[in-house]
């Protein structure tokens, strides 16, 4: 196991380039790199064949047994403990349990042409919704998930969270133009649409599909509805308008799962 290096200022280079690591979607974008918050994310992330960078521990987290053997199975992989108040500015969580990964961000090595089942995500901007979202698509077995250019970044710590490692088993393209996705997709494309006379559990979703869904006030724009070769609804027998992005999409994965099983 590599010697820990310790960092107890924050004037430390590499912690300032941590620091806005952490909160900057633009650095993200520009090193291609993210933060996994926790022992379960760097888990999932090890199972799905990934290796980390560089690995960042608390005092505390040096006497966790979980963590130590997280870290022994990181092998050579460098490693760093900062001061509990450092590792306190990095994590969002406002009870750390001591482990930080930084990670090369997977690149995506699917297209819409060879995905058989498939999410089409527009302007999905609360990042609970999104990484909610990429869980369930994970658990349904979804294998690819394209994203629209005003969609929450897909890597933050809040999205990572809250997909708990649906990341790492699909390809998530980001900033992609949805309506030349579609043209490529050469299965069925389904469109959640309040306006639909179509239930969904009317629908045919055997065979390659993939379901557009749409901004958690707005809904799909005009143009990707008009991309679909179908349009349905989610019968809603309560007093309830329409359910958030997140519960819908798992309500239309499940249904699919249901009848493709």
């Amino acid at each position: 196991m590599p010697a820990i290096k310790r960092i107890s200022s924050r004037d430390n280079p590499f912690f300032k380039s941590l620091l806005k690591l952490s909160s900057s979607a633009r650095e993200r974008r520009e090193l291609g790199q993210t933060l996994l918050d926790g022992s379960h994310l760097l888990r999932a992330f090890l199972d799905a064949g990934g290796t980390p960078r560089h690995l960042l521990v608390n005092e505390t987290a040096s006497q966790d047994a979980e963590i130590a053997a997280l870290l022994d199975a990181c092998g050579d992989v460098p490693r760093t403990m900062l001061d509990d108040g450092l590792f306190a500015q990095i994590s969002e969580l406002k009870t750390p349990n001591g482990l930080l990964t930084l990670i090369d961000i997977p690149q995506a090595s699917m297209d819409a042409t060879h995905s058989q089942f498939a999410l089409l995500l527009e302007e999905i901007q609360d990042p609970g919704n999104l990484g909610s979202i990429l869980r369930s698509a994970a658990a349904a077995g979804c294998d690819a998930v394209f994203l629209s250019p005003g969609c929450a970044d897909a890597w933050s710590p809040k999205v990572l969270r809250a997909g708990m490692g649906g990341h790492f088993v699909m390809n998530i393209s980001e900033s992609m133009n949805l309506l030349e996705v579609a043209a490529e997709f050469t299965g069925k494309i389904m469109a959640a649409s309040l306006q639909a006379d179509r239930s969904l559990y009317d629908s045919n979703l055997r065979g390659k599909l993939a379901f557009a869904i749409g901004n958690e006030g707005a809904g799909l724009s005009t143009a990707l509805l008009d991309a679909a070769q179908h349009q349905f609804i989610i019968p809603m027998p309560g007093k309830i308008e329409s359910l958030n992005a997140a519960a819908a999409t798992a309500v239309c994965l499940f249904e699919a799962v249901r009848q493709r099983r």
